[in-house]
Parts: structure tokens; C-alpha cells; sequence
């Protein structure tokens, strides 16, 4: 595939220096940052893909408890040890 396209001056100016900096040519220096951008989308794209589907699987939510015990847990953990070990 051949791809032309119009860069402002800020893009043609990181070219000329990554051209420069590595020595390789707009074709080799295209494909390393079109790799780069696909991966990264990719890894974004199943880390998020994952979350949702624990959204959506009912398991989120599903057990019973405190609503607030993301907050107060040491409060809740200090009350469960003390009234199983009698502490004071």
C-alpha cells in the first residue's frame, strides 16, 4: 500500500528528527509507529473489554454485606475479630 499524506509543520519537524536520530527512512519509521499505535490500541481495547464483561456478568454487586464496607473495612474486620477472638 502506498500512503500520501500532508503533514503540518510540527509533525514534518518530528519526521526530519526521527528520521535523523535513527537513520531510517519514512517508510520503516511509519510502520515502527502504525505497530506501536496498534498494539497500544489493542492492549487498551481487551483490558477495557474485560472490565465490562465483569460489569455485565452479574458478578459485581452479587454478594450481601455493608454497602459501606469498601470504606470501613478495617472498622469491620477489628469488629469480626473481636467478637471471634474476644479481643478489646
Amino acid at each position: 500500500m502506498r500512503i500520501n499524506a500532508r503533514l503540518d509543520e510540527q509533525s514534518e519537524q518530528n519526521l526530519e528528527y526521527i528520521k535523523q536520530a535513527t537513520g531510517e527512512g519514512v517508510t520503516q519509521i511509519i510502520k515502527d509507529l502504525l505497530d506501536k499505535r496498534a498494539k497500544e490500541l489493542k492492549r487498551n481495547t481487551k483490558a477495557g473489554s474485560k472490565f465490562k464483561a465483569l460489569l455485565e456478568s452479574d458478578f459485581v454487586g452479587c454478594a450481601e454485606g455493608p454497602e459501606d464496607l469498601s470504606v470501613n473495612y478495617k472498622d469491620y474486620l477489628y469488629l469480626g475479630l473481636k467478637e471471634k477472638h474476644g479481643l478489646d
